[in-house]
C-alpha cells in the first residue's frame, strides 16, 4: 500500500474546506483506498490530509488523469504544500485499514534515519515502540512506511485526544532510551491532527 502525505498552509479556510469535499470524486478511482485529515493542533492554519491507494501504479495512473481535476477545486486557498509518498512497511497494532469514521485524532511522526541504523530503528518501532502503542487506551491502528532518503512515517490513529494524553512525555522517554533513538535518528518532526469528518473520503 503507498500512503501519500499532504501538509500545507491554509490562507483561506472555508474555500480550503469546501475544496476538500469534492475529494469525494476520488471514490471511483481504480486502487483508492481512503483519504482524510484535518487541522493541526499545535500550528494554526496548517492542514494534513492523508491518501492511500494500493499502489503505485494505481497512484501514478490517478495524478496522470484525474488529480488536477479535483485540485482546481482548491487553487489559491494554501501555501506551501508538501507532499510524500511513503511504502508501507508494517501495521502498528494489526490490521491496518485506511479508515477515519472511528478516530478523532492522528498522530504523524516524520523521520529521517542514519543510513547505518535503519534497520535498528525498524526493528526498535516493531520491538519496542508497536507494542507500547498499541497497549495505549485509544490507540485504533496505525502503520509504518518507508521513502527513499532512509525516511520514515509512523502514523496512527486515536480515539479521543483525553486517550492519546495518556501516551505521555516520561513515556515516551523511558521508550526512547530503550530503543536508543536518539542515535538512530537523524531529524524527526511530528503532528498531531483533530480529524474532520467531512474530509473523509
Amino acid at each position: 500500500m503507498l500512503v501519500k502525505w499532504i501538509r500545507c498552509t491554509v490562507v483561506d479556510r472555508r474555500g480550503f474546506e469546501r475544496g476538500q469535499r469534492k475529494w469525494a470524486g476520488l471514490l471511483g478511482e481504480p486502487g483508492f483506498r481512503g483519504q482524510g485529515g484535518g487541522w493541526s493542533r499545535g500550528r494554526p492554519g496548517v492542514a494534513h490530509v492523508f491518501a492511500f491507494w494500493e499502489s503505485r501504479a494505481f497512484y501514478d495512473s490517478f495524478m496522470a488523469r484525474s488529480h488536477d481535476r479535483l485540485a482546481a477545486a482548491q487553487g489559491g486557498t494554501y501555501t506551501g504544500v508538501r507532499a510524500k509518498l511513503f511504502d508501507h512497511r508494517f501495521d502498528v497494532k494489526t490490521g491496518f485499514e485506511p479508515r477515519f469514521t472511528d478516530a478523532d485524532v492522528v498522530r504523524v511522526a516524520h523521520c529521517r534515519v542514519h543510513e547505518e541504523r535503519v534497520e535498528h530503528f525498524a526493528l526498535m518501532q516493531q520491538k519496542i515502540w508497536n507494542p507500547a502503542m498499541a497497549g495505549s487506551p485509544g490507540m485504533l491502528r496505525g502503520l509504518f512506511g518507508e521513502a527513499p532518503g532512509h525516511e520514515f512515517l509512523v502514523l496512527s490513529m486515536w480515539q479521543s485526544a483525553a486517550e492519546r494524553g495518556k501516551y505521555r512525555v516520561e513515556r515516551v522517554e523511558r521508550l526512547s532510551l530503550r530503543a536508543q533513538t536518539e542515535a538512530d535518528v537523524a531529524a524527526l518532526a511530528g503532528d498531531v491532527v483533530d480529524l474532520e469528518p467531512s474530509w473523509t473520503v
